[in-house]
């Protein structure tokens, strides 16, 4: 194929956006910032069952207080109706012994109660602190994906940003390019997934960093300035310019 010397060193130009675009793409697969949401939304999501699992600690604690109230209550007032009954003075002397075993039962079941009840207030207060210190948790993990997602779209709308410029910068550079040759520079870059045309600077290609030597660079120093020549290596299309050292 030949084409115009001075349209194949547009290829350079067309190459050049073309690597533009593929570090777009890497930063955009590789964006510390989107690590750093997802980083962010498991602490979030674990301090989130944290504090479901102290919502549910204190609830079933509270619950249990309230049982245990109910039958302190229940057991103080069947104490007092014992101590009514011994203070009418209308029970019998075996129903007056039987009431007062029946009191001291009540007052030793009450007593054991209360003790419960004690302790198990204790507890509800440490797992009341310990939601408190969960709710926290979330609210500065909620806080911290919010600031994580901010900078990740940020970083995501600069690369979108870069990728439009360097989109309309190859369309331009490509209407400069005949079609014979951008077809083939297109199957090349497919190919190498970068770029399908390079610079052959001091007899290197600069495409895959190879110098180019004996019979290769004799073919390359003796063909026609216009004919498009390739590189043995990499199969890019070797751009010469006046820094080719041929």
């Amino acid at each position: 194929m030949k084409v115009d010397h001075f349209e194949q060193q547009k290829l350079l130009d067309l190459a050049a956006e073309d690597v533009a675009l593929t570090q777009l793409a890497h930063r955009r697969r590789t964006l510390p910032e989107v690590a750093a949401v997802e980083a962010a939304e498991e602490s979030e999501r674990s301090l989130s069952a944290d504090v479901v699992r102290a919502e549910t600690e204190v609830r079933d604690l509270t619950r249990e207080v309230k049982r245990l109230e109910s039958d302190v209550d229940t057991v103080r007032q069947r104490a007092t109706r014992d101590q009514q009954r011994l203070d009418s003075g209308s029970a019998t002397p075996k129903e007056m012994t039987g009431l007062q075993h029946e009191m001291e039962s009540l007052a030793r079941r009450q007593g054991d109660l209360e003790d419960q009840q004690l302790e198990l207030m204790e507890r509800l207060e440490a797992a009341e602190s310990a939601l408190a210190a969960a709710q926290q948790g979330h609210v500065r993990a909620r806080e911290e994906l919010e600031r994580a997602q901010q900078l990740r779209d940020d970083a995501l709308a600069d690369i979108a940003d870069g990728t439009t410029r360097h989109e309309s910068a190859r369309a331009a550079v490509t209407g400069g390019i005949s079609a014979p040759l951008l077809s083939l520079y297109d199957r090349i870059r497919t190919q190498t997934g970068t770029t399908g045309a390079a610079m052959l600077k001091a007899r290197q290609c600069q495409g895959c960093r190879i110098e180019l030597n004996g019979r290769e660079l004799a073919a390359v120093r003796n063909a026609d300035p216009h004919e498009v020549v390739r590189c043995e290596n990499c199969g890019r299309i070797l751009v010469r310019t006046a820094e080719s050292g041929l």
